[in-house]
């Protein structure tokens, strides 16, 4: 499994205060990921990318860097970190699941100012992939230069923001595509994976497992969408956090030396969430600055803003005290953590279930009580499906 890490702030950031400094950053996790099971594959060392947006002078594409060098042993990504800024950042660490080991394969992709990455994968890959090919126009057939099944879940998104009226390839305006059409995008694209999955006669199934962990994240260099998803009523997804304050400020004690990596902390003087932040592992040690994403939900990010919609499916629970098991993702290499942040050693957790809620601008602590409110709120969404969504 990978690890991806996402930053929108009011202000532009040095990339290396997120990608290098921090005692946890995703560099690190790309040699020591705490949430990573997988012994057989320990690193997320097939290959990294960074995605980050410029000034609207230079155009309103991303910036990506990609490299098949692990990310740890890359002077390149070191020397383009500690001088680059941006209030924008993708940045993604790989562990292949599908796929070659290829720049063409590195995350983020992109077409147009659209950026995309994924950590998980489609289930029953190889029964899916002729199917989800052959239901996307040629345009983005054609599109995808990778083998990965992000890539072309990607190519799927794009197909869906399409036949809903809504062109990749158009001038989107100032404030981009809008959050609400990259979210209902979102949801087709996971609609019609599970769909393809649907339809693969019951005698394949049985040849490849057919869940998936759809954890993407999608942004038009406005908005941002991302998801915390598993194709499962049972089974737990893979782990997704949020953080959210006014400054990102590193902590070194006195007489560290400069090139030390220190503890960094996200700190808030007010309501207001300058700097949002979200990260498949927590960049801090600190339990407090980071919120888990429950269980099957997108979490949006517009005009630092954040909210919360569950994702209303088959695998969907309106009971707030539902089960899941984190075997599923133990399996993959993942961890499940419980609301104290901590790595859950029992085989099933809770997640509540509920209605959209913003929640930025909240402590940690507050923002955990926001989702608490969810359990009343859950049954006033039960005929709310997102089918048509």
């Amino acid at each position: 499994m990978c690890r991806f890490l996402v930053y929108k702030g009011k202000d532009e950031i040095l990339l290396s205060k997120l990608i290098l400094d921090p005692t946890h950053s995703i560099l690190t996790q790309s040699y020591d990921s705490r949430l990573r099971l997988d012994t057989r594959r320990p690193h997320n060392g097939d290959g990294f990318g960074v995605g980050y947006y410029t000034s609207p002078t230079l155009g309103p594409e991303p910036c990506i860097f990609t490299s098949t060098i692990p990310a740890w042993n890359c002077i390149n990504l070191e020397r383009l970190a500690s001088k680059t800024t941006s209030s924008l950042i993708f940045a993604h660490v790989r562990a292949t699941t599908e796929g070659n080991l290829s720049d063409s394969n590195c995350h983020p992709f992109r077409h147009g100012q659209l950026m995309w990455m994924h950590n998980g994968g489609i289930g029953s890959w190889k029964h899916v992939k002729r199917r989800l090919a052959t239901s996307v126009a040629d345009e983005w057939f054609n599109f995808v230069q990778g083998s990965t099944d992000s890539e072309w879940a990607f190519a799927l998104f794009l197909d869906s923001m399409e036949r809903m009226g809504h062109s990749p390839n158009a001038e989107p305006g100032e404030s981009g595509f809008g959050h609400t059409v990259l979210r209902k995008a979102m949801l087709k694209t996971i609609k019609r994976i599970n769909g393809f999955i649907a339809d693969i006669p019951d005698r394949l199934k049985t040849e490849e497992d057919s869940r998936s962990l759809l954890n993407f994240a999608v942004t038009d260099g406005h908005s941002v969408v991302c998801t915390r998803y598993v194709s499962s009523r049972t089974d737990e997804a893979a782990s997704l956090f949020f953080s959210s304050g006014t400054s990102w400020k590193q902590q070194k004690p006195s007489g560290t030396s400069d090139d030390e990596k220190g503890d960094y902390k996200m700190e808030r003087r007010d309501k207001g969430a300058d700097i949002v932040l979200v990260a498949s592992e927590p960049l801090t040690f600190e339990r407090d600055n980071w919120v888990t994403v429950p269980t099957n939900s997108t979490l949006t990010i517009h005009k630092q803003t954040v909210m919360i919609h569950p994702i209303v499916d088959e695998f969907y629970s309106y009971n707030p005290s539902h089960s899941r098991s984190s075997q599923f993702a133990r399996t993959k290499g993942q961890t499940v953590t419980g609301a104290d942040k901590k790595v859950l050693s029992q085989s099933s957790t809770q997640e509540p279930s509920g209605a959209a809620t913003p929640v930025s601008g909240h402590g940690a602590a507050e923002a955990d009580a926001a989702r608490e409110k969810l359990e009343v709120l859950h049954s006033a969404l039960g005929r709310a499906r997102l089918s048509d969504a």
